[in-house]
């Protein structure tokens, strides 16, 4: 029998009580948020998730406003349950990627990559939609919230991709209790349900969840980028390495394989160049940068496992096997609640 079987009405009463705001803010079932993954996050999953009662999040990532267009209706063509679109604030046409998205009827946009501008906040929210920001600080996140945010995404170093440099149980600490007058959703290294109840407790609205939908049956990504997080264990999602301090790299938590080992190597060699004159500092860091260009891809939709990206948080070894989005969903959201049923009834 499954915890969701075994558990008692008033647990699952209990849950809906501590995900209500981010589900009323959402307009979902569940007060669970699809982490954008660029190549990933595209509409069969993000469908998939907000059929399921989460919240799907298209990540619009490098697209240009035409093809951005089109993953929005082709979502919407698979689903007619909310859903929104992660931005990067440092697309050169973030104004023509929100004007795709008001006039689409997108009701959420979700600014990351960045602190984003007045005028793209002020825009979507003239425009109807709902804006989501991510506060790597406490600081920051009442700046965001004075900016017009209308919810907080808190996300710890354990998560995949970018990173900061705090882990979530720490910035939960710092924001949770002092911001309470917006919605915020924790991020970074959540695999079971049971953690997100503890962030519930603790004041979140919601979690935010990516390295677990990688291995949903209806995401996309190429067998073999799946089996790669199937394997892999959370010790094994690592930060890249930077060799120097002259030339700056930005960390990206991914599975280690062959690529990163020779992402070290091209530093070594390319700092070597730039210190014989071979390089000036410029085109240095620039080699550096463009090493894994279009790596993401390659492991998502070719399969390249050995020499592309594969980006993943630390939960990637809670990933077992590959299952349908309501079924992970349903997990989570079991696992929640049986550890609220245990709770109360040895308070009984």
């Amino acid at each position: 029998m499954s915890e969701a079987a075994a558990t008692p009405d008033r647990a699952f009463a209990e849950l809906d009580r501590l995900m209500a705001r981010g589900a009323a803010f959402f307009g979902t079932r569940y007060a669970i948020m699809g982490g954008a993954m660029s190549w990933v996050s595209e509409r069969h999953l993000v469908a998939a998730l907000s059929n399921a009662g989460a919240f799907g999040v298209i990540a619009c990532g490098a697209m240009e406003p035409p093809r951005l267009a089109e993953e929005i209706a082709g979502t919407q063509a698979l689903t007619d349950r909310p859903f929104g679109v992660n931005l990067i604030t440092m697309h050169p046409r973030l104004d023509q990627l929100v004007d795709v998205c008001l006039a689409a009827g997108v009701g959420h946009i979700v600014f990351a990559g960045g602190i984003p501008p007045g005028s793209a906040i002020k825009k979507a929210k003239d425009g109807g939609a709902k804006v989501v920001c991510f506060a790597p600080a406490l600081v920051l996140a009442k700046r965001l919230i004075r900016s017009g945010a209308d919810a907080l995404v808190i996300e710890g170093s354990e998560a995949g991709g970018h990173i900061g440099p705090v882990s979530l149980n720490v910035l939960a600490q710092e924001i949770l209790p002092h911001v309470t007058d917006v919605p915020v959703f924790v991020a970074g290294g959540i695999g079971r349900g049971e953690a997100i109840l503890s962030y519930l407790e603790m004041g979140a609205a919601g979690a935010q969840i990516g390295t677990r939908f990688v291995c949903a049956t209806e995401c996309i990504a190429h067998p073999a980028f799946k089996k790669a997080f199937i394997r892999g264990q959370a010790r094994d999602a690592i930060p890249t390495v930077q060799l120097d301090e002259t030339f700056p790299v930005i960390p990206v938590r991914a599975l280690q394989n062959a690529g990163t080992k020779r992402f070290l190597e091209h530093q070594a060699e390319t700092i070597r160049r730039f210190r014989a004159g071979e390089l000036d500092k410029e085109a240095a860091q620039l080699d550096i940068e463009h090493f894994w260009a279009g790596a993401l891809r390659r492991a998502v939709i070719d399969g390249d496992v050995e020499n592309g990206s594969l980006m993943a948080g630390q939960s990637v070894g809670m990933v077992t096997r590959e299952q349908p989005a309501a079924e992970i969903i349903a997990e989570l959201v079991g696992q929640a609640a049986a550890a609220i049923a245990a709770r109360q009834q040895s308070a009984a």
